[in-house]
């Protein structure tokens, strides 16, 4: 994987063979960060990453210059991955690892994010909880984005918040705005 743009840009990170997480895909990540630089501020908001996995998405948002991310991922072998390659990237005052269930992280969380960013396994049936968490907990600042990545199959446009979804080969993205 690589980081595709920023203060990082073109360092590339090597995934253990065998790792239990699914890196988003550099050509969906390019698209995404293209349509963040476009419509939404990043530089100094604070950001919460779900399901972190490789920190792949949190090394981009560091990358790209926002001032802190919340990294929350259930696995302790993507939680130590992630300490590490921030450490060797020198970012790691930029980034706090979490290991935990992001649904319950959310429940009781008493932060709020001015972006929160979402990548569970695309067969995990916990999309939508996380989705009518963050709304129900007010967990976003005025104006703040929900990014939800998922597969096909995941529908998310018939929730409230939902604003609009951005497909990148198998890689499908929706976007909830808080009003």
């Amino acid at each position: 994987m690589r980081i595709v743009r920023g203060k990082l840009k073109s360092r590339r990170i090597q995934v253990p063979k065998g790792f239990a997480s699914r890196p988003t895909t550099d050509f969906a990540k390019e698209g995404l960060f293209n349509i963040l630089d476009n419509r939404f501020e990043i530089d100094g908001i604070t950001v919460l990453d779900l399901c972190s996995g490789t920190g792949n998405i949190t090394l981009e948002f560091i990358s790209g210059g926002v001032q802190h991310v919340t990294a929350v991922d259930q696995n302790f072998a993507c939680v130590r991955y992630l300490n590490k390659i921030a450490k060797e990237l020198d970012v790691a005052n930029e980034v706090s690892v979490l290991k935990g269930d992001v649904v319950q992280f959310l429940k009781k969380s008493p932060q709020k994010f001015d972006l929160i960013f979402a990548d569970p396994p695309y067969a995990a049936d916990f999309h939508r909880e996380i989705i009518t968490t963050v709304f129900e907990r007010d967990l976003l600042n005025e104006g703040g984005l929900l990014i939800v990545e998922h597969g096909k199959q995941t529908q998310t446009d018939d929730l409230p918040h939902f604003d609009f979804m951005k497909k990148y080969g198998s890689v499908h993205f929706s976007f909830f705005q808080k009003d």
